[in-house]
């Protein structure tokens, strides 16, 4: 085994400063979810299947989507099916396949959430930083986003 490249002052730094605000984020934003009685989590399904044609998206590319197991999606879809979010429906033409298909109720707790999460969003991210600051951040974080992509 090699000796480890130690990171410096200012990469140990600027990877805390990523994992603190990643980890406070997330639990500021699922903590403001709940009061809709939803999770992060939750919003983010629904997010990506109002945004699939037809509201509706094959079980493995939502579990891609979203980066969860197809094995913890499928729970989370159980859990959001028995609030009435979402059902599940058989693939036409692939017996093996199911897709998650937002209901009328998923779609109007998304039209009545969005505008609040947004809203969220925007003061504990978007509006804290510059528009400089926002395309530094994005061209930071696109080679690590097609890096870890690769690899998954």
């Amino acid at each position: 085994m090699s000796t480890p490249r130690w990171l410096t002052t200012t990469e140990q730094r600027a990877w805390r400063a990523h994992l603190a605000v990643h980890k406070l984020l997330s639990h500021r934003l699922d903590r403001e979810l709940q009061e809709f009685g939803l999770s992060l989590n939750d919003y983010e399904i629904l997010v990506n299947l109002s945004e699939s044609p037809g509201k509706r998206m094959r079980m493995s590319d939502l579990a891609d989507a979203t980066i969860q197991s197809r094995s913890r999606l499928s729970h989370q879809i159980s859990r959001m099916e028995a609030a009435g979010l979402v059902a599940r429906e058989d693939c036409a033409d692939d017996r093996r396949g199911t897709f998650a298909v937002l209901t009328d109720e998923g779609w109007e707790t998304m039209q009545r959430v969005a505008p609040h999460h947004v809203a969220s969003v925007r003061d504990h991210f978007v509006d804290l930083l510059t528009d400089d600051q926002l395309e530094a951040l994005e061209r930071a974080y696109t080679p690590i986003l097609e890096h870890l992509k690769s690899i998954r």
